[in-house]
């Protein structure tokens, strides 16, 4: 009489076992292995922001008037030149309304400002706007073969000081970077004295552009290092970019050398 072949219900128990772990083991596996490619992903998302934030800020600093710019931790303010020229004979009476130059090359649109600065003048002149200062009230339009800026209106101004070398800048609207809660804005165009304003105002101002999300809230801050004789003005800032999931972050650190010298 033949026997029949099979599996005992021991052997069926040991295999459903050793599935179930390899089964355990794969699951496991895949998911770390999906885990981490996405914080390298989110790594690489960061670190792409930072270097997109870090370039927006220094192209603008770059091209700031050297002696503007100015910080009060958190919030970095500046006035971003137009255009620059020399200068053949500044504002005489009686309508002190005039500058003779050198042309630009290009228009210049109206509502912008000339600066004449000498080494008499300090950083809070170029915002107090007095006459006479190194600030001008607003010019009317430039055209690029144009000898002559004049200002907005029946405006005057007289120039306190010289520039050794007959340097006349054409500056916009101030601009300033700050923090609020977890984002990087930049603000321009908005009202202000003659103080550097804080993080309160100028979100009162409601002219802010976000420029980055995801900013770790109290990381950001701004130095300035003044120029001298031998360097131009240094700024130098810092954030701390965080994954709002896991909760990483991510330092960015640099420092622009102000191209400009007055």
């Amino acid at each position: 009489m033949s026997r029949s072949s099979g599996f005992t219900l021991i052997e069926l128990v040991i295999v459903i076992v050793l599935l179930a772990i390899v089964a355990t083991i794969s699951v496991q596996f895949v998911a770390l292995s999906t885990r981490g490619a996405l914080d390298v992903s989110s790594r690489q998302q960061r670190a792409l922001q930072s270097v997109v934030i870090s370039e927006q800020i220094s192209r603008e600093v770059r091209e700031a008037f050297p002696l503007s710019v100015r910080s009060n931790g958190p919030c970095l303010e500046w006035l971003p030149i137009v255009a620059a020229t020399r200068y053949e004979q500044l504002t005489t009476g009686p309508d002190f309304d005039e500058v003779t130059i050198s042309p630009f090359g290009r228009a210049i649109d109206g509502g912008l400002r000339a600066i004449v600065y000498g080494y008499g003048s300090g950083q809070s002149a170029l915002y107090d706007n007095l006459n006479p200062g190194p600030v001008s009230p607003p010019i009317d339009p430039v055209s690029a073969g144009d000898t002559a800026l004049n200002f907005s209106g029946t405006a005057s101004h007289r120039f306190r000081e010289r520039s050794p070398e007959k340097r006349i800048f054409v500056v916009g609207n101030r601009v300033s970077i700050c923090q609020n809660t977890d984002r990087l804005y930049r603000f321009s165009g908005y009202s202000h004295g003659s103080g550097q304003p804080d993080q309160s105002t100028l979100m009162a101002s409601g002219t802010g552009a976000v420029l980055g999300a995801n900013v770790e809230p109290g990381s950001v801050e701004f130095r300035v290092t003044p120029p001298s004789l031998q360097r131009a003005a240094v700024v130098s800032f810092a954030f701390q970019l965080v994954d709002p999931q896991s909760g990483e972050t991510t330092l960015v650190t640099q420092e622009v050398q102000v191209r400009n010298v007055p």
